[in-house]
């Protein structure tokens, strides 16, 4: 179908893409994958034509129908998000307007015989297929189904376009793109704006629903895997073409860097041997045939060459964390909002010392809003909402380029800021976060907006934070930049609260999750897999209300077993959370005993200096500490045994 022939994109003396080849076919499913920079938007903007080579052509039939949603575009305005959606189908609308009129010009002629009567009903005949094809449901319903799988309500469908967000209007794009059904669609970021919801219907409309080849720049793993079967790697101005899923590809790259290592040193200790050989027989007369026989050899040598890869990456590790108080952040009973819209009501929120909590749920939902009242930037209409004893929080926002001075270097919105002995180390800050040389000097203004998330992260090093609230922090960020965060975040030992719509990101790093829907806040233990599940069933029951699916006869029997096992569910989601504070409790009660087991070591033979007295007192606030945990870690054991 589209064919890349030698293609190369240089800018002055630097070649971004270097004679690369490779070949889209039909019902290809490919991840297009490498670090930001490494030019896969670039591949799909040629493929589309909106960018041209330096060398090389690309073919494709001129036939071909695209669908090219990019990171960045122009939105239309004027119409509400349902007639926006709809003009997917201008074209359908064009095949029904051509149809009347063929039919309209048959009914009247009577020249049955003639050419053109023939043409008109095969055109009419090739116009008909054409829709049946397209019309497996009327339009308006394909419409509603897709934006309400994109995360919209149905009271959003009457309003105008430009009241939405450039996220909201990139998923009305998305699903004009989709609506439309190219034979080939490229996808470039398209998760970055949609939440955990939105991203699994786009896989399921990918896997089971998309009948054409796909191109997809993505940093979620887990979705890349899902939907992707092939894997073409950009990397230093070259590819290489894994025909396998993301997860296979970072197995099979590993294992072919390690075979091509072990071969070529195997190929040079043998060059050495020969050359060796040459320089010792070089001059012997007795030995000239095979010199000169080893030469040739070394001559025609299809010498091995290692793959140039790209190791560049974070090095993250955060100070360690401050000693708080038991509770990070409390929240009762608050309702949030603004003066023209409260976003959700009566919500209970407790993040103790320690935990990792993601906040969940549709885009406009209220995690943004509560990471402003955790940051004490907008007060609760009602209720109480109040930080822990001691906490002191490392705040990274969403939107950072609306953070960032844009006027000020990297190096320059460290230094600001900085205080102490860490403005002796800011270069050493900044190179983690891969702002190395002439990169420290860029302005703010002309970073990409994974720099500027990183730059962003980088800030959070100047002290030690013993609460990290995490607006969005992979947003931008390639697949191992992230690895590497969330690994630093699992060895973070304060609190956590991170909002997130990555699930490959989330999944193993946090303890529990609070979803934001409709105007509520509820609380989930578990992995985030098992929430997902749930969802999704509750999901797609939406669905079927709504769009007429056959009512069955209700099943008593079905009935009752269903309701004995939520009864079960709720219990064991009740076992879950006292497990968990089960397990937060002894983590505390060990860290007391060894730290009572320090004082008794400094008590029984004190230093000159020690202030004895000091010492007690910290002693029997440690064992009032431990009394009270040892009784509430035995009454939960004995409800877990109940």
């Amino acid at each position: 179908m589209i064919s890349i022939n030698d293609l190369t994109v240089a800018y002055g003396s630097w070649t971004l893409l270097d004679h690369i080849s490779f070949h889209i076919s039909e019902n290809d499913r490919i991840g297009l994958v490498g670090k930001n920079g490494a030019g896969k938007s670039t591949i799909m903007k040629l493929i589309c034509g909106l960018q041209t080579p330096t060398g090389g052509v690309i073919e494709k039939p001129s036939h071909l129908s695209v669908g090219y949603l990019p990171q960045i575009m122009q939105h239309n305005k004027g119409k509400s998000v349902i007639d926006e959606t709809m003009t997917a189908f201008d074209a359908l609308f064009e095949i029904e307007d051509r149809i009347k009129e063929i039919t309209k010009e048959l009914e009247v002629r009577t020249d049955y015989e003639s050419d053109e009567y023939t043409q008109l009903i095969t055109e009419l005949g090739d116009l008909n297929d054409t829709l049946d094809v397209s019309h497996s449901e009327p339009p308006a319903v394909q419409a509603e189904k897709t934006l309400l799988g994109l995360g919209f309500k149905d009271e959003d469908f009457q309003r105008k376009t430009e009241t939405f967000s450039q996220g909201w209007n990139m998923r009305i794009e998305l699903a004009k793109i989709l609506l439309r059904k190219p034979e080939v669609l490229l996808l470039d970021e398209p998760t970055n704006h949609l939440d955990i919801e939105s991203i699994e219907w786009l896989e399921g409309y990918l896997k089971t629903e998309f009948r054409g080849s796909l191109l997809l720049v993505s940093h979620d793993r887990k979705f890349l895997d899902n939907v992707t079967n092939r894997t073409v790697e950009v990397s230093l101005g070259h590819i290489t073409d894994y025909k396998v899923s993301y997860s296979k590809y970072v197995e099979l790259r590993a294992e072919r860097l390690v075979q091509q290592m072990a071969a070529y040193e195997n190929q040079q200790r043998m060059i050495d041997k020969t050359e060796e050989f040459i320089e010792r027989f070089r001059y012997k007369a007795t030995k000239s045939n095979q010199v000169q026989s080893r030469i040739k050899a070394l001559e025609k040598l299809d010498r091995i060459e290692i793959d140039e890869t790209d190791n560049v990456a974070l090095t993250v590790k955060f100070p360690p964390a401050p000693r708080s108080g038991d509770v990070a952040f409390k929240a009762t009973d608050i309702t949030v909002g603004y003066p023209q819209k409260v976003v959700f009501r009566n919500a209970n929120i407790e993040v103790r010392r320690g935990e990792k909590v993601a906040l969940v749920g549709r885009n406009g939902e209220g995690k943004t809003t509560l990471m402003r009242v955790i940051m004490g930037q907008l007060d609760p209409i009602s209720g109480e909402a109040k930080v822990g004893h001691n906490v002191n929080i490392g705040y990274f926002a969403q939107n950072q380029e609306d953070i960032l001075d844009k006027n000020l270097t990297v190096f320059e919105t460290l230094d600001n800021i900085a205080v102490g002995d860490i403005r002796t180390k800011l270069r050493d800050i900044l190179a983690q976060f891969l702002f190395r040389g002439e990169d420290i000097d860029k302005k703010v203004s002309v970073l990409s907006g994974g720099e500027r998330a990183r730059l962003g992260m980088a800030k959070l090093m100047l002290q030690p934070y013993n609460l990290l609230a995490l607006d969005e922090p992979t947003n931008h960020m390639d697949i191992k930049s992230k690895d590497i965060l969330k690994q630093a975040l699992k060895a973070y030992d304060g609190t956590l609260i991170v909002v997130s719509h990555d699930r490959d990101f989330l999944d193993g790093l946090v303890d529990k999750m609070y979803e934001f829907r409709d105007g509520k806040v509820r609380e989930h233990l578990g992995s985030v897999q098992e929430f997902l599940e749930s969802r999704k069933l509750e999901a797609l029951s939406e669905l079927e209300r709504r769009f007429g699916k056959e009512e069955k006869p209700v099943d008593v029997k079905k009935s009752e077993a269903q309701a004995a096992f939520n009864v079960k569910k709720s219990a064991s989601k009740e076992d879950r959370k006292l497990k968990n504070r089960v397990s937060l409790i002894e983590g505390e009660i060990s860290e007391l005993e060894g730290h009572m087991k320090d004082l008794e070591v400094r008590m029984a033979t004190p230093e000159p200096d020690t202030d004895v007295v000091e010492l007690t007192r910290q002693y029997l606030e440690d064992k009032r500490k431990l009394d009270s945990l040892t009784d509430e870690w035995t009454e939960l054991m004995e409800r877990l045994e109940n």
